[in-house]
């Protein structure tokens, strides 16, 4: 890393891949997330851009952070849904003001690349993507030998207009570490072997609080699952209570309210009364 730093950029991504070092990765949605995993020691995170704020900012520490910018139907920037080259740029220069390190950017080659040529770090996607779900179903994709060669050329493609990295989403393992020795992208693994230069995972898999579909590539290294439960219900009881206080009278009491003495009251009553 650079002595001229101490969060990493791209270029030292890069030398990590060069290297041969390997890189972990997670997808978080909240500050207390994003602190954890750069006290962890996590390298870069992914954070969607309707969560990433200054507050993500500073809780993200070191860690390099990749802002997902919104596809289609799935989400919008400043009220709006990024449709054209000049709304993604803007979506990217105000995350980069943010202090967001990279882009995810799944939308046409032409907008990757006016990303790319106004000099955004971007990172794309190849295999399964969530965003073209339609054209392929939620399977892997790279099975065939179709398939594969289609991952290559989008793979040079996106070399070419000049994306740095991408997330590498459910490819068979071979296929993916074909892809990752032979370009200089930084494929980010999210089900895609151990030949990807990151391996990435979501918080609630981590953590094991997801309520979705727990994928095959997923792991679970501590259950916080029963322990929310717990918490909910302890939330729900406490709300409760307080709800029965309010409709009992029993809240406020006389140490929740402000006093007055009594001649300035009764000051108040004759001005008011005047």
């Amino acid at each position: 890393m650079s002595i001229y730093h101490t969060r990493p950029l791209v270029s030292d991504i890069r030398a990590m891949k060069k290297r041969g070092e390997k890189i972990s990765m997670l997808f978080v949605t909240t500050p207390d997330e994003a602190a954890a995993a750069a006290e962890a020691g996590i390298q870069m995170l992914s954070i969607e851009g309707r969560f990433f704020d200054a507050e993500m900012r500073e809780a993200a520490g070191d860690c390099f952070v990749q802002v997902g910018l919104p596809y289609g139907g799935w989400g919008s920037f400043q009220g709006r849904p990024l449709a054209t080259g000049e709304d993604y740029l803007r979506a990217a220069f105000h995350y980069a003001a943010l202090g967001g390190d990279a882009v995810y950017c799944a939308a046409s080659y032409d907008i990757q690349k006016l990303l790319c040529d106004n000099h955004i770090a971007v990172v794309g996607h190849i295999g399964l993507i969530p965003s073209y779900i339609t054209w392929t179903g939620w399977r892997a994709v790279g099975k065939t030998a179709d398939e594969a060669l289609a991952l290559w050329h989008h793979t040079q493609m996106l070399e070419r207009i000049g994306v740095f990295g991408a997330e590498l989403e459910v490819v068979p393992d071979r296929v993916a570490r074909y892809l990752t020795e032979n370009s200089s992208l930084v494929m980010l693994g999210m089900g895609a072997g151990k030949y990807a230069d990151a391996q990435y995972l979501f918080t609630e898999d981590v953590c094991g609080y997801g309520k979705t579909h727990k994928p095959r590539h997923g792991k679970m290294y501590r259950n916080f699952a029963p322990e929310l439960e717990r918490l909910q219900a302890e939330r729900i009881a406490a709300f409760r209570e307080y709800k029965a206080d309010v409709d009992s009278g029993g809240y406020p009491a006389d140490q929740h309210s402000v006093t007055i003495q009594d001649a300035e009251f009764d000051a108040f009553m004759t001005a008011a009364r005047a």
